[in-house]
Parts: C-alpha cells; sequence; structure tokens
C-alpha cells in the first residue's frame, strides 16, 4: 500500500512538473528582429521601439543584423537554436523571398516583414507572409511635391534646374519612391529630361554621395539641383556632393524620407544646408507595433493583418519638433 501511495506521489510530482515546465514555455516568448544595416538610423530606432514593446509585454527581443544574404539564413537557423518563436526581418535582398519562407518554415518559425517585401521568384510579394511597410509611391509623391512648392516659393525656373535621383532599383520600395517623386515633380511642370539617374551601390550616405558626385560633374549647366532617393541617407550624400561642387543651400533643396536622426542633426546646424526636409514615417509603428504583432501571433493565436502600410508628413527646421509630438516621437 505504502509502495503504491509512494509511486503515486512521485507520478503526481512528475505531472506537476511538466506542467510547469510547459507553461513555462508559454511565458517565455522569444522574438528575433533582424534588419539588413544596423549601423543606419531608421533601423536603430525600430530596434529602440521594440525593445520598448519588449520590456511592455515582457518577451525577449534577439537583435541581428544580417548585411548580405548568406547570414540571413544561418541568422534564422541561430534564432531556432535560441529557442524563438518568430522573427521580424527586413531582408538585404527581397528575392530571397522563397528561401527565407521555407526556413522559417522548416525552422518551425512565425514570419513577418518589415519595410522591405519579400518576393517570389517571379517578383510577386509574397502575400501569405505579414509585411508591414510604407506607401512607397504616395510617400514619393509627397517627396516630389515638397520639391516644386519649395522651387516655386524660390521662383526656381525648371529648365535651370537639375534633379538628382539617388536610386536603388533593385529594390522595389526604392524605386517606387522616387517614381513617385518624378510623378509629382513633372505633374508640377518640371521637365523629365532634367532628372539625372544616380545609382548607388549601397543604400548608405557615402555610397549616394559617389554617386551624387558623378552625376553633378557630367551635368554642369544646372543652377541649382534638387535632390530624392530611398531615405535621408541618399539624399545627405547628395547635398553633401552638391556642396563640394559650391552649391549652397540657396541653390539647393533636398527632401529626404525617414525622418531620422541624421535628418534631425542636420536641421539643428546653426546654418540652413540643401537637405531641406524629410517625409516622416513612423519608426515606432514598424519597431514597436510588429513586435506586438508577433508577440500576440507568439502568445496568444492572433494574426496578424496581411498588410498595412504607413503614411508620412514633411518635416522641415521650422515644424519637425511639432511634428514628431503629433506623431507620438
Amino acid at each position: 500500500m505504502k509502495m503504491k501511495i509512494a509511486l503515486g506521489l512521485k507520478a503526481l510530482a512528475l505531472a506537476l512538473a511538466l506542467s510547469a515546465c510547459s507553461s513555462g514555455s508559454n511565458e517565455d516568448v522569444k522574438i528575433g528582429f533582424v534588419v539588413k544595416q544596423p549601423e543606419e538610423p531608421w533601423f536603430q530606432d525600430e530596434w529602440k521601439y521594440a525593445e520598448q514593446a519588449a520590456k511592455e509585454k515582457g518577451f525577449t527581443l534577439v537583435k541581428i543584423g544580417a548585411p548580405d544574404g548568406g547570414q540571413v539564413l544561418t541568422t534564422i537557423d541561430n534564432l531556432k537554436a535560441q529557442h524563438a518563436q518568430g522573427f521580424i526581418i527586413c531582408t538585404p535582398d527581397v528575392k530571397l523571398g522563397p528561401s527565407i519562407v521555407a526556413k522559417a518554415k522548416a525552422d518551425g518559425l512565425k514570419l513577418m516583414t518589415v519595410d522591405d517585401r519579400l518576393v517570389d521568384g517571379s517578383g510577386n510579394p509574397i502575400e501569405s507572409v505579414p509585411h508591414m511597410g510604407i506607401s512607397a509611391t504616395k510617400i514619393g509623391e509627397q517627396v516630389g511635391q515638397a520639391i516644386a512648392d519649395e522651387m516655386k516659393k524660390r521662383g526656381w525656373k525648371p529648365e535651370e534646374t537639375g534633379a538628382l535621383r539617388i536610386s536603388y532599383d533593385q529594390l522595389p520600395t526604392a524605386k517606387e519612391r522616387t517614381d513617385g517623386a518624378i510623378a509629382a515633380l513633372t505633374a508640377s511642370g518640371f521637365p523629365k529630361d532634367n532628372v539625372v539617374n544616380a545609382p548607388q551601390a549601397k543604400t548608405d550616405t557615402e555610397n549616394a554621395f559617389n554617386a551624387a558626385n558623378i552625376a553633378i560633374t557630367q551635368n554642369p549647366k544646372y543652377k541649382h539641383w534638387v535632390a530624392f532617393g530611398l531615405n535621408d541617407e541618399a539624399v545627405l550624400g547628395a547635398v553633401r556632393a552638391a556642396e563640394g561642387r559650391n552649391f549652397r543651400a540657396d541653390d539647393l533643396i533636398g527632401v529626404g524620407i525617414g525622418g531620422s536622426q541624421s535628418a534631425l542633426n542636420e536641421f539643428e546646424k546653426a546654418q540652413p544646408t540643401g537637405f531641406f526636409g524629410s517625409v516622416l514615417i513612423s519608426p515606432k509603428r514598424h519597431g514597436y507595433e510588429t513586435s506586438v504583432n508577433m508577440y500576440e501571433w507568439i502568445k496568444n493565436g492572433k494574426a496578424p493583418p496581411q498588410l498595412t502600410l504607413t503614411t508620412g508628413k514633411l518635416i522641415t527646421r521650422d515644424n519637425a519638433a511639432e511634428v514628431r509630438k503629433e506623431m507620438g516621437l
């Protein structure tokens, strides 16, 4: 009888231990947040707000930079080894889409994308993967309209003005943004022949500077320049290149995208520069909201929206603080 009771107690203890272990694994949510260029201010901001979500919800956030395709697939296996249940990614190459989806499935990880949307072998968006991005064409149009309005305010003649398109066409959202800017500019009467394409090798300030420097050198006829591109860093590179060719704030209008710390630093300089403005998009939504969505998906089985597109608002030296406050930044 005593032996049966002892065995029963052992079985009960084992059952309780297994239950506790199972309960603990449900509570210990771990989420990866993978970005392609961790040194860029935009991605630093996304991580900052993702950390805020982790603190509020009580999950573990794993921040990983993966600047090339090989690292992306290794990173997914790394997250599996760390017992993560899901990850959010902005990949360096959207054409890796099928490989990323397959790897995530094989490793049993939930997958969301942010900023850049994965595409399949035909170049079409992989709609099965929840995504948060920006309405790229519309934000590009905001950039173009802001430039056109400022040109009109300054009384510039379009025929005397060159437009630097800092391009990175292998990334669909980058092309959509610059195409949108061109559409708005030409709709305002800007001559399309005055748009100068300046392809950058990578989406950072240094490569934008190199691309813009070549384009300006090859087109000495223009009295004024305007500049636009994928992000703030692209436009800052163009501004620095133009400054090197003696184009100052009065003869230069650059409008970026992102409203990053790089843009804010430019606005805080004692004297205005050719970096006129930036269309502020919210890194808080892209970092915080995606992380919360992933947490709810893992913890409570609540799948995120399949597609969320965010919009932006123009900020300049004059209104940056006010607009950021309006957007909760």
